[in-house]
């Protein structure tokens, strides 16, 4: 099957940059088809597997893939298109909290695209604590975001949604998602990407959000917060608890 590929970033203009990739799904996928040529690190955490019913909207995946670990497909599907072996890296792990602080540390930015509150929760709390950037993804059905965070200060993403919700939250598994709805928010997050570590505006403060029923793409100012708990003028996060995260990871 033929699939329609991204806009690919200029070759070699990320060179010796080390990215973190947090979930290789509907997001992931078509972020990591934009940045191939950018010759930069690319480091993948995931533990899932392909599955048949993922396949119409990630987009590094072939039905051959089915069954298989979700990051060796990944990296033979990036070595297929241009990406030097040595400039993948897999982390066959979903982002936890212990080990989130060290992944943030280990590179000068990091992607998130999962399915859940508790990983972008804990993805942002990390990237803070690491003085990181941090893109976030999110899609559901025919609606997307993406926004760029700074390493320091606000707005971050508590500054928008406080704290993990509390109950069951319907994920793509049962709400369901347009392909090419997170096809465009992948695209929009490696824009952000390159923008972010050329030196570009990289959207601070904004969130850009996806209506695929309008076909609409609007940039929505996000006020910090000076009561946040994380990028606040008194904040009260200061380390990773694992209590303050729950559900399991799952990329979109």
């Amino acid at each position: 099957m033929t699939r329609t590929r991204p806009l690919r970033a200029s070759r070699g203009v990320l060179s010796g940059r080390r990215i973190l990739v947090i979930g290789v799904g509907g997001l992931g996928c078509p972020l990591l088809l934009a940045l191939a040529d950018s010759d930069a690190t690319l480091v993948l955490c995931d533990d899932d597997q392909v599955d048949l019913s993922n396949l119409h909207r990630q987009v590094l995946f072939e039905a051959s893939d089915v069954g298989r670990d979700k990051l060796e497909a990944a990296r033979d599907a990036l070595v297929r298109e241009g990406v030097p072996n040595q400039h993948i890296e897999l982390i066959h792990s979903r982002l936890l909290p212990e080990n989130a602080l060290e992944l943030a540390r280990s590179v000068d930015l990091v992607v998130e695209g999962a399915d859940n509150f508790a990983t972008k929760f804990l993805a942002a709390d990390a990237c803070h604590l690491a003085e990181r950037p941090i893109v976030h993804g999110a899609a559901v059905r025919l609606d997307a975001t993406v926004w760029f965070v700074p390493p320091a200060g606000g707005p971050c993403y508590r500054c928008l949604f406080e704290d993990v919700p509390s109950g069951a939250q319907m994920g793509c598994t049962e709400a369901g998602v347009l392909g090419p709805v997170v096809g465009l928010a992948g695209a929009l997050m490696a824009e952000l990407v390159l923008q972010a570590l050329s030196g570009g505006e990289a959207h601070v403060g904004h969130l850009l959000s996806i209506d695929g029923r309008r076909d609409r793409l609007r940039r929505i100012a996000i006020p910090a917060r000076a009561s946040c708990a994380l990028c606040g003028e008194t904040p009260t996060i200061s380390e990773i608890i694992e209590t303050r995260y729950t559900a399991p990871s799952c990329a979109a």
